[in-house]
């Protein structure tokens, strides 16, 4: 299989299969396309439009079968590889976290809008100047933070649903964001972010980031340079 992403310092949704499929063991082939711009005529949209009829990553390519849409992806690696288990196995956190990844996949605004995943960069004070003059940051900040306390409290970590999962991988991306922010969080927040970043999928994954050192101007609202 081949997973086509875009630069790992900031596209967060190539994050998330290619964090679940490493640490679940996943043999799979990187194909990075890197960002150059989003127009119909860059280069990003020439490569990945001969994969992908949407022209976004990721894609996952297995064979003559183009998967793309991070939870179709997800989907489909938990039916391939029954044996590593990916969604919980018990039936009803099964279906607490497909409804946690759905959300996330299509909530959280104005996080994603005000907060965009940079690893490489520390932001404390942006964070501090966004939460309070953005009351949609600080509604979505408050649900990532319920939603994790009850879910880490119910299925006793270290995970959100107890081992790894496509829960995790699907929030991979928010634990970056609150990292370079210095989003204020509980402390049992706060412990599932430290162990998060730990995990070996994870922690490849910003390995690989910090190493690009590919500053891309439109990536980045705050800064003129890294």
């Amino acid at each position: 299989m081949k997973l086509y992403i875009g630069n790992k310092n900031y596209s967060s949704w190539s994050m998330r299969p290619w964090v679940l499929m490493k640490q679940a063991g996943i043999d799979f082939e990187e194909v990075k396309v890197r960002f150059d711009s989003f127009a119909a005529s860059s280069t990003f949209k020439r490569e990945v439009l001969r994969v992908n009829p949407t022209g976004r990553v990721p894609a996952l390519v297995d064979g003559d079968l183009v998967v793309w849409d991070t939870l179709a992806i997800a989907e489909y690696l938990a039916e391939q590889f029954p044996e590593k288990r990916l969604w919980p196995a018990d039936r009803k956190a099964r279906a607490r976290a497909r409804s946690v990844c759905s959300e996330m996949h299509s909530g959280f605004g104005a996080l994603r809008s005000h907060f965009p995943m940079n690893i490489e960069a520390s932001l404390p004070e942006i964070g501090a100047e966004v939460l309070k003059s953005q009351a949609g940051v600080r509604a979505d900040l408050e649900r990532i933070v319920a939603m994790w306390s009850e879910l880490l409290e119910t299925h006793r970590g270290p995970m959100l649903f107890g081992e790894f999962s496509i829960a995790d991988a699907f929030f991979a991306p928010v634990v970056m964001r609150l990292r370079t922010y210095a989003a204020p969080v509980p402390p049992v927040v706060a412990g599932y972010i430290a162990r998060a970043v730990e995990t070996p999928g994870i922690a490849a994954w910003i390995a690989d980031a910090l190493a690009e050192k590919d500053f891309l101007q439109f990536e980045e609202p705050y800064r003129t340079k890294p």
